[in-house]
């Protein structure tokens, strides 16, 4: 019987090293691992010290795309197309790829290409929650400027230089540069 206690004890106290020393391992590895992330958090905060974010932008051509095409997807396209910007837009020029690489069609930017996932507004209210302690924050959903809930596709839209708007989700060459692409495979014509 004795035997029996003293092989249990043992096995007992193997366990609990055991579980220790394996523990001892993970806290290595967790303490490495957040000395790394405060190293990095570090290094974002000099390079941010020494090369601050810019202060002095007084006008945003990505919200004045953004007015523009609320107005316009939303049936007012003549307020999308008197917005006035104020100031000069410059002009871009896009070329717009099929997924076997032909040239769908090419462009002249009026301002600048703008992502489908850029919003005037936030989508929620909190982008972080809090749980534990005394209170929980529940994270409220946001809608869009038209009342609506939701995601965008992956993709951008476009101002061209005579009022059109264009939206593409696929590949794109974008450049202030004129340049030139031959021989499109896919044309359009305009509709009215």
């Amino acid at each position: 019987m004795k035997n029996k206690i003293l092989k249990i004890s043992v096995l007992v106290i193997m366990i609990i090293v055991s579980v220790f020393a394996l523990t001892g391992c993970t806290g290595g590895q967790t303490t490495d691992t957040r000395k790394d992330v405060e190293a990095t958090l570090n290094i974002g905060d000099k390079l941010t010290s020494n090369q601050p974010t810019p202060k002095d932008i007084d006008y945003s051509l990505e919200r004045y795309n953004l007015i523009r095409r609320a107005y316009w997807v939303n049936g007012q396209r003549e307020k999308a197309n008197t917005l006035v910007c104020e100031i000069e837009k410059p002009l871009g020029y896009i070329a717009l790829f099929l997924d076997n690489g032909a040239c769908a069609g090419k462009f002249i930017v009026d301002g600048k290409v703008t992502s489908l996932n850029s919003f005037l507004t936030p989508d929620s209210e909190y982008y972080s929650l809090e749980y534990g302690g005394t209170y929980t924050k529940e994270n409220k959903w946001m809608p869009d400027v038209d009342g609506s809930y939701g995601e965008n596709d992956n993709g951008i839209f476009f101002f061209t230089t005579d009022g059109k708007y264009v939206e593409w989700t696929g590949t794109y060459l974008y450049s202030d540069i004129p340049f030139e692409i031959q021989n499109p495979v896919v044309t359009y014509k305009e509709g009215r």
